[in-house]
C-alpha cells in the first residue's frame, strides 16, 4: 500500500511538494535511532522516556539537540544524524 501526503515547509515553501512516506522497518532491533531535542522546555523529559523504552528493547539510541527551536537544525547536525542513524524521533514539547 502506497500512502502519499502533502507536507508543507513552514519556512518558505511556495507550492506543496507531494512526498511518499518512507516504509517503516519491520523491527527497530539492530537499528540506530536518533532522538532530536529541538530545545523547547521539557522536550528532554519526553525523549528521556522514549530512550528508556527503546533501549529496553535493545535499540541503539543516539541523542542530539538543536541550538534553538526557532530555526532549522544546522546542516552539519542534520548530516551527522543522517550518517549515524536509520530513524529519527524529534521531540516537541511545551
Amino acid at each position: 500500500m502506497t500512502v502519499s501526503m502533502v507536507l508543507l515547509d513552514p519556512t518558505s515553501e511556495r507550492s506543496p511538494v507531494a512526498r511518499a512516506l518512507t516504509a517503516r522497518p519491520p523491527s527497530l532491533r539492530g537499528l540506530a535511532v536518533a532522538l532530536l531535542d529541538i530545545s523547547k522546555p521539557r522536550g528532554n523529559v519526553l525523549l528521556d522516556r522514549i530512550a528508556e523504552l527503546l533501549q529496553a528493547q535493545g535499540v541503539t539510541v543516539n541523542r542530539y539537540r538543536k541550538p534553538t527551536f526557532t530555526r532549522p537544525a544546522p546542516t552539519a547536525l542534520r548530516q551527522q544524524i543522517a550518517a549515524e542513524n536509520q530513524l529519527v524521533i524529534e521531540g516537541l514539547a511545551d
